[in-house]
Formats: C-alpha cells, sequence, structure tokens
C-alpha cells in the first residue's frame, strides 16, 4: 500500500500479507509518512468506501473521496467533492514508476524485510529522478 502527495510522489509505502483488507491497512500507511502534516483527503476507489475508515480519518481531519459501492444503501459522498476522484490516477502513477523496477514486479525477494528495503530504494529512486 503507498500514499502519494499532489504530484505522484511516494510519501508512505508499506507491505502485508495478501490476506488483509486495505481498508484495514490505511491508518497504518498514514502513520508512516515522511511528512509531518496529514493530508487533507485520501482519494481511493470502491474499497476505500467504508463508514469505519470515514471515522477513523475523520479524527485526523482527513476526508476519504472514494465513490460508493454498488450495494450502498445510505449514501454519504458528497458528489461535488467527488469531482476530486479523478485525481487518482497520479496514485496509478505511482505504481506505473514502482514497476520499471523488475525486482518489485516479481518479488524475487523471499524475507519481507529485503523486499521493503527494494521498495524503499525503489522509491528513493522516484523521488531522485522528479528533482
Amino acid at each position: 500500500m503507498a500514499v502519494a502527495d499532489r504530484h505522484g510522489l511516494p510519501v508512505a509505502v508499506r507491505i502485508e500479507s495478501a490476506t488483509p483488507h486495505e481498508v484495514k491497512l490505511a491508518e497504518s500507511t498514514l502513520a508512516q509518512m515522511v511528512i509531518p502534516e496529514a493530508p487533507q483527503n485520501l482519494i481511493g476507489d470502491n474499497a476505500y468506501d467504508s463508514d469505519k475508515l470515514d471515522a477513523g480519518l475523520r479524527r485526523y481531519g482527513i476526508e476519504v473521496i472514494a465513490p460508493h459501492r454498488s450495494n450502498r444503501r445510505h449514501k454519504t459522498q458528497d458528489p461535488r467533492r467527488l469531482r476530486r476522484y479523478h485525481r487518482r490516477r497520479k496514485i496509478d502513477r505511482l505504481f506505473a514508476w514502482l514497476q520499471n523496477f523488475r525486482r518489485l514486479v516479481v518479488r524475487y525477494e523471499r524475507y519481507a524485510e529485503n523486499f521493503l528495503g527494494m521498495l524503499y530504494l525503489a522509491c528513493c529512486v522516484t523521488l531522485l529522478r522528479h528533482l
């Protein structure tokens, strides 16, 4: 899981096994950010449409912008704020940049610590390329 700034550059990354849902990892990933201030908005896909996540991030002053799932009964998303959802392409671009590193795509690393080190190295290279 990754957090990007408004330019699509990595701010926080976290790895976990494949079993937990992304919503459960959002708060712990935000806690690992390298910048001191919290973002105002968290833009995510349909998986981030959760009342529990909304309440948890509202305590930090973060608003979740995610389209509603098709089975949602009570609509809580403001359609005017949802216009910012098109900015999600920036996080997709970050993942495309990280896919340029073959060790991350194939995951040659057996241990999570080694993979996380390679991920940090890829983020550093990405940041240095955009200075």
